[in-house]
């Protein structure tokens, strides 16, 4: 037979019955474990998935019955619930057998056996262990793409050279599998960039898999990461995969990864760079396959500095940089994003309003937006379920004032020369440092130079 029946575990207490299945499966299995002891079957399963049990229906305790072939049965599907189980029986004993499908036994074979036969069985035994798991690997999948699909979503919109060049950098990045990173204050649109890079890649037909890192404990990484098995602490009642294993073959996204501790990023490189996982209360390793997207509104780079953040995490990581930027720094698209949600909203809460005033736009054009894109979202959502009339004004726009500062000592009140001011002393702390500079600035590397070019400096 050219393909390999898989791993077989073996279990029957004659040593003769034993030593045939040996020689005959040897040459056809991947790998054959054979026990003689069912009292091993639990330790034999902890270390290893097996694609079939052999399992004999009567031992030296109980010769004729059958009970405690179905007491071992019970045993197996309690450790693993996919298990595929085939009896091994004498001819007087089919009756019992036969039984034992009903209660979840896959097939039985009768002794003495014919080769051909059991061979056959154990080729469709593991074809039906095959579709068992992925079956079960698909139904999680499909379970994470339905809280995707659930979940609120809006396109990026915007029009800007800043967003011109993010966009330019996901058409780049999203066909390949490398490794990105986001950067981004908190309310830009990091997810959104996940997405962006995740529909236009070569996996977009397979899962995306959001995990916020900021939420998950020190207690629940692993779990939640790596998955675990029944009975590993108090509340595992079953199996589960966790968010690698789920992901495979598609996309998994990170965020706030910056906010990971130091034992907890150790975990995650060695998993990153062996590329298997293992469950908790298992020692199984499992292999996944992951297009890798992380994101944090974090300085990842001052953090690495600052030794808060592991460098060689961090290489792993971010083959490619984006850099998302805050709204203040392309305000010329709050009117083209405004816009959007009105229409957004209008629609959500069925309210006909049909513009926002100049004077509305101007208000909005002048606030620096704090929280960013996502603040302008939940105005605009709040004006419109507020507003009374067909268009929102000014007065619709609740906005946080800007906070005084009380030692504000200039002698220019010239916003260029503020700007030229602040960039020649940044540039200077950092002795010329384009990529620093811009950093502390907030800025991209091309807003930087464009600024540069500006003040001629």
């Amino acid at each position: 037979m050219p393909d390999k029946l898989g791993h077989i575990l073996a279990v029957d207490d004659n040593e003769d019955i034993l030593f045939a299945l040996k020689l005959l499966l040897k040459p056809h299995v991947e790998s054959l474990t054979i026990l003689n002891d069912p009292e091993d079957i639990p330790a034999a399963m902890e270390g290893k998935d097996f694609d079939v049990v052999l399992l004999d229906m009567n031992f030296t305790q109980d010769a004729s019955s059958g009970q405690e072939g179905f007491f071992w049965l019970e045993k197996i599907l309690g450790i693993d619930p996919q298990a595929v189980v085939i009896f091994i029986t004498a001819y007087g004993d089919a009756e019992k057998a036969v039984k034992a499908i009903k209660t979840g036994a896959t097939d039985f074979i009768l002794k003495p056996w014919q080769n051909e036969k059991i061979l056959a069985t154990l080729s469709s035994a593991v074809k039906l262990r095959h579709s068992k798991l992925e079956a079960g690997q698909l139904k999680s999948k499909q379970q994470a793409m339905s809280e995707v699909i659930d979940q609120a979503f809006q396109d990026f919109v915007g029009d800007s050279p800043e967003m011109r060049e993010v966009f330019a950098t996901i058409r780049k990045v999203a066909k390949t599998d490398a490794n990105v990173m986001i950067l981004g204050e908190n309310g830009t649109g990091k997810e959104l960039v996940a997405r962006a890079l995740y529909r236009n890649s070569k996996r977009n037909n397979e899962v995306f898999v959001s995990v916020d890192m900021g939420s998950i404990t020190e207690t629940l990484f692993e779990s939640e990461l790596f998955g675990h098995v029944k009975g590993a602490f108090t509340d595992a009642q079953k199996d589960k995969p966790g968010r690698f294993e789920i992901a495979s073959g598609g996309t998994l996204f990170l965020d706030e990864i910056g906010n990971l501790s130091l034992p907890l990023q150790a975990k995650l490189l060695t998993t990153l760079e062996r590329r298997q996982v293992t469950r908790v209360g298992s020692n199984k390793a499992i292999d996944f396959d992951v297009r890798l997207i992380c994101a944090t509104n974090n300085d990842i780079h001052q953090m690495v500095e600052n030794e808060t953040f592991r460098q060689d995490l961090l290489y792993r990581i971010n083959t490619v940089e984006i850099h998302i930027p805050p709204l203040r720094e392309r305000a010329g698209d709050i009117s083209m994003l405004a816009s959007h949600f009105l229409e957004d909203f209008t629609k959500k809460y069925k309210k006909k309003i049909s513009k926002i005033s100049s004077g509305a736009m101007k208000k909005l054009s002048l606030y620096s937006w704090p929280g960013n894109v996502r603040e302008l979202q939940h105005a605009v959502e709040r004006a419109v379920i507020m507003c009374e009339s067909n268009m929102l004004d000014a007065e619709d726009f609740f906005l946080n004032p800007k906070k005084k500062q009380d030692d504000m000592s200039l002698d220019t009140y010239n916003l260029d020369d503020i700007e030229k001011k602040i960039i020649l002393k940044v540039l200077k702390q950092n002795q010329g440092n384009i990529t620093i500079a811009a950093r502390e600035l907030g800025l991209t590397r091309t807003s930087l130079y464009r600024r540069m070019e500006k003040y001629d400096l």
